[in-house]
């Protein structure tokens, strides 16, 4: 399997962006099923240069993590990413870790603080790390593993320092070891453009800025998300989903064209890539790659 680092600079000496997508490990039987036989046959139809597999809180989903990623690069020989956090993990239990992901071929880690199970306030665990930077320097004295990172375009929603200090945070990861980083979702794209001149041009990171893109598939569930992750909805988007209300189909196809238009203005800024949140469903990331004539 590819280091994910050389897929993005491939994509850059052809002047293309690297399309990728990111699902989590479903809770049930049936939603294996789906995720497998219906929605993941249709994502890497449109062709995308790798995918990224979740990771639950706390490692709840640790082995099903594992599962897929091997499973996607056997079935589909597509580089998996996998998650891994800094939660309820020492590292002794990250070398493991790493050891089981590459003995799957796995090559590429996205490395995250993480989340708490049930929410709270980030505790280390004793023997663990307390800063994602601490991990990324980790996953490099390892060798042969590629990572990735999570920027934050309007700041982490934990950082009481804001923004300006979260940027500052991720300098350091960059400076541990990060090949690349993969940005938390954004409607409003001059946050990202904000984002890319500060750390660039004033911090001086020098690795791929992967925009993280979502397509909105309901106006309740889209508000539910963004609460949690710190995302803002803009007043202009919050209106017309307010207008939208419970209808659904509206809300998906008012997604794609919202999407669409904010990816072409991204592509048009010369970002290094497109990464796509899919909540695990199809459609919808599928119908604005073909919008953008990438499917």
């Amino acid at each position: 399997m590819k280091f994910i680092r050389d897929i993005l600079a491939e994509k850059k000496a052809a002047g293309q962006p690297a399309v990728s997508f990111e699902f989590f490990p479903p809770k049930t039987d049936e939603g294996d099923r789906t995720l497998f036989e219906r929605h993941l046959p249709a994502l890497f139809a449109a062709r995308p240069d790798f995918c990224s597999v979740t990771y639950g809180a706390g490692g709840s989903t640790r082995d099903k993590t594992l599962h897929i990623v091997d499973r996607v690069q056997r079935e589909y020989h597509l580089p998996a990413l996998a998650h891994l956090t800094c939660v309820k993990h020492t590292r002794e239990e990250v070398r493991v870790l790493l050891e089981k992901i590459r003995a799957i071929d796995g090559k590429n880690i996205l490395a995250l603080r993480g989340d708490p199970p049930g929410g709270g306030e980030f505790q280390p665990t004793a023997g663990g790390f307390e800063f994602s930077a601490q991990l990324v320097e980790f996953i490099r004295e390892q060798k042969g593993f590629c990572t990735g990172v999570a920027g934050f375009p309007e700041g982490h929603i934990a950082c009481q320092g804001g923004k300006l200090a979260d940027w500052q945070h991720l300098k350091e990861k960059v400076d541990a070891g990060a090949d690349f980083v993969i940005t938390q979702l954004f409607f409003d794209n001059a946050d990202y453009f904000a984002f890319r001149d500060h750390v660039v041009g004033k911090l001086g990171v020098n690795v791929p800025l992967v925009p993280g893109i979502v397509a909105i598939l309901s106006a309740t569930q889209i508000t539910k998300f963004t609460q949690m992750c710190g995302a803002k909805i803009p007043p202009a988007l919050r209106k017309k989903l307010d207008e939208i209300g419970t209808d659904d189909e509206a809300a998906l196809n008012f997604g794609i064209e919202y999407a669409t238009r904010q990816c072409e203005e991204l592509l048009r800024a010369g970002v290094p890539g497109l990464h796509f949140y899919t909540l695990n469903k199809a459609h919808s990331t599928v119908q604005v790659l073909k919008n953008l004539g990438l499917a």
